[in-house]
């Protein structure tokens, strides 16, 4: 419908004649009421209003920020969930699940030191002995047995336990590197004459008996590629794979953290010795529990005290038993509490009694989201928004996870033990309490342990541009 002008300036004012006409109503009805004395009608009044509390302020941005943070993590709490999955469907022909829905070697058994007589009956029952891993010093050895293609892995097991009660059995379990979520730097100066360094602070950051071109330390993970510049002024000496150089990310990362140095990049302990022993090799079986044996038996032999093991996985009997014996010998083994989040169950190397769990914070000392809770954490350390090195090019990354922390940690235990001995490696973890309380009672949190060690070794992202 269309309007002439006439109608549209008629319409105009028509309106504020309407107006006029209430204005003028209102004013009478105020004298109205001044004149009739009128009960008052109570208007809702300007609130009081206080000052801005700035601090509450940040505190909510900062929760909202947190839970953006917290969503990033829950999609890493499902990292190693999803890997096993994939795992599974990728390496069926090799792989299987255990009853739990674990990985293991399809058509293996593990058996930690069985005597004569039940190396003798688990033969007569039709088993085949494949592979024997020996663990030099400590007179023990590990076997992997082979299930017969009729019978079913998890049957098998529970007849050879059967058979030989006294000996310890179990799947061949495969452990996973610990979940991580990473990021390449890709700022212009991402070489490594471009990084700002990461001086190492007073306080925690020097509590060395050793200085680091002394250290020793081992590291069970996947390979690490040794061109790298941060390497170049260190010692490696490399196992697995035989004797080839199968470089993962994750295996980089962890040796940087833990002896990585360059003009401007330094890891806890610069210029150490590093025993990297390489499970993964690529394989489709990598990270199998009879790799992990036969790297912990290299290191073992060789004598290096202070091993860690950014990986996750189940509980196994075997694995347990072994942890047991190199701990009585004298070794400090630390190992990632893994990423699957405060409510998960524990994951193992981390959570047997004696190993040395280490979850992960932030810049402002607060545990990852997704980080394991629980007692068997009993430090923590960087874990989040900070840069290591990186095979290829750019030759740095921006990590995540528990993965990250444990090797600051453990290379911090190596400056206190350089061989394995059972009432040193006492004195070395009182050290590390010691730093981590700052001389306070000892207390320990499902969240932090002992509390956090290692915050000078951070080096932040901020630093590369």
């Amino acid at each position: 419908m269309q309007f002439s002008k006439r109608e549209s300036y008629s319409g105009c004012l028509v309106f504020w004649l309407g107006r006029c006409v209430a204005v003028l109503l209102c004013c009478a009805c105020a004298t109205v009421h001044a004149q009739l004395r009128l009960p008052p009608v109570n208007l809702p009044g300007t609130p009081n209003l206080k000052a801005l509390d700035m601090g509450q302020l940040r505190a909510r941005a900062d929760s909202l920020l947190r839970a953006d943070e917290l969503g990033d993590s829950l999609n890493l709490a499902e990292a190693r969930l999803a890997n096993v999955r994939q795992l599974l469907r990728e390496r069926h022909k090799e792989l299987e699940a255990d009853p739990r829905g674990e990985p293991i070697v399809r058509h293996e058994i593990v058996a930690w030191t069985p005597d004569v007589a039940s190396l003798a009956a688990i033969r007569a029952a039709g088993f085949e002995i494949v592979r024997t891993r020996r663990f030099a010093g400590l007179e023990q050895n590990l076997l992997v047995i082979r299930v017969p293609d009729t019978v079913e892995t998890a049957a098998a097991l529970e007849s050879l336990r059967a058979l030989s009660p006294a000996t310890v059995f179990d799947f061949n379990h495969i452990y996973l590197e610990s979940a991580a979520r990473a990021e390449f730097v890709t700022s212009a100066s991402t070489t490594a004459s471009a990084v700002v360094a990461a001086v190492p602070m007073t306080g925690d950051a020097s509590p060395a008996k050793l200085a680091s071109q002394e250290v020793r330390v081992g590291l069970v993970d996947g390979g690490l590629w040794a061109r790298h510049a941060v390497f170049k002024d260190g010692v490696i000496h490399r196992h697995g794979c035989d004797g080839k150089e199968v470089p993962s990310e994750h295996g980089t990362a962890v040796a940087s953290l833990m002896a990585g140095h360059d003009k401007h990049f330094n890891g806890v302990q610069p210029g150490a010795t590093l025993y990297a022993a390489d499970i993964y090799c690529g394989s489709a079986t990598g990270g199998a529990l009879d790799k992990i044996a036969d790297a912990l038996a290299w290191l073992a032999a060789e004598k290096v005290a202070v091993i860690n093991l950014s990986i996750v996985g189940p509980p196994n009997q075997a694995l347990e038993t072994m942890v047991g014996a190199l701990l009585r010998r004298g070794h400090l083994l630390v190992a990632a509490v893994g990423n699957d989040g405060p409510a998960a169950p524990p994951l193992y190397p981390a959570s047997y009694a004696g190993v040395i769990g280490v979850s992960a914070v932030d810049a402002a000392r607060r545990p990852l989201p997704e980080a394991a809770r629980g007692a068997q954490v009993m430090f923590a350390a960087p874990g989040a928004n900070m840069v290591v090195a990186t095979p290829g090019t750019p030759p740095f990354r921006i990590v995540r996870g528990t993965s990250f922390a444990a090797p600051i940690v453990a290379a911090m235990a190596a400056a206190y033990l350089p061989l394995p001995d059972a009432q040193a490696a006492k004195k070395a973890l009182a050290s590390l309490i010691g730093l981590a309380t700052a001389g306070h009672p000892p207390l320990m949190s499902k969240e932090l342990g002992y509390g956090v060690l290692g915050e000078a070794y951070r080096v932040e992202p901020d630093s590369f541009r």
